[in-house]
This record gives C-alpha cells, sequence and structure tokens, in this order.
C-alpha cells in the first residue's frame, strides 16, 4: 500500500530538516511539477526526478556546516480531493548562539500513488537566508538581479 500524502509530505519535511537529501527524490515521481512561487531569486520548476536529485544533491562537505533544523507548529489540510492537501508548518532553525528562529511554511501538494506529482512549496526566503546565516548571499543575488 502506498503512503499517504500526510505520510509523503511529512517523511519530505523531516528528511529535509534531518538532511536526508538522497532519500528525497524517491518521494517524488518520475515526472513532476514543483515549483517554489516565492524563492529569491526565482527558481525553474523542478519537473523531473532528476531534477529533483540535482535540487538536493549538497556536498558531503557541505552538509557538515548546515545549521540545525526541525519541523514544527505542522498542520495538515485535507482537502476535497484525496491527492491534494494543504499543509501549514515551520522550520525552526538554531542559530549559532543557540537561539532559535522559525521559518513559516506552506506547501499544496498532490500525491499519487505515494509520490509527488506536484506541490507548490511557499517559504519565506528572507526568514530563510537569515536563519541559515546566509542573509548576504540573498543581498548579493538582489543586486545582481537588479543591475
Amino acid at each position: 500500500m502506498s503512503l499517504s500524502p500526510r505520510e509523503v509530505f511529512l517523511r519530505l519535511v523531516h528528511g529535509v530538516a534531518g538532511g536526508n537529501f538522497d532519500e528525497l527524490p524517491d518521494l517524488y515521481g518520475e515526472v513532476t511539477d514543483v515549483r517554489h512561487p516565492m524563492a529569491t531569486p526565482e527558481s525553474e520548476p523542478l519537473t523531473s526526478r532528476r531534477a529533483l536529485q540535482e535540487h538536493f544533491t549538497v556536498p558531503p562537505e557541505a552538509r557538515e556546516s548546515l545549521p540545525k533544523r526541525r519541523v514544527v507548529d505542522v498542520v495538515v489540510h485535507e482537502t476535497a480531493d484525496p491527492e491534494v492537501i494543504v499543509a501549514e508548518f515551520a522550520y525552526e532553525f538554531t542559530l549559532p548562539d543557540d537561539s532559535t528562529s522559525k521559518v513559516p511554511c506552506v506547501f499544496v501538494m498532490r500525491v499519487r500513488d505515494g509520490q509527488i506529482i506536484e506541490s507548490r512549496d511557499y517559504i519565506d526566503p528572507i526568514r530563510t537566508y537569515t536563519a541559515r546565516g546566509d542573509l548576504d548571499l540573498l543581498i548579493a543575488s538582489l543586486r545582481r538581479d537588479v543591475s
């Protein structure tokens, strides 16, 4: 029996938080449509499992420096369409000074036969860059876009 949309969503976000990036592409269909409408800078849709493998590729040396995060405040709304869920949650980052920073997220996801075939991932980009300690990267990318 395949996983429910809720189960697939939970595996995805806990896998991201836990740094299990190699396992994540298997949660998606061979053909999919994943978009990050709030991405800054803008990103292209991810339309295949191969594109998602590239998206989730983090070099081993970079994995060590990723900030700790966990998934909190999860609310999953089921819809009239049994394949579609709307999931609200936050990634809670632990900052170098041991304080925490929450990044609110909303995913609208279609899961068929236990695989994500469509997703719209709304993630606050400013809070994400700030929590990861990468705000300078965001500012630099915005300056490039303006020039």
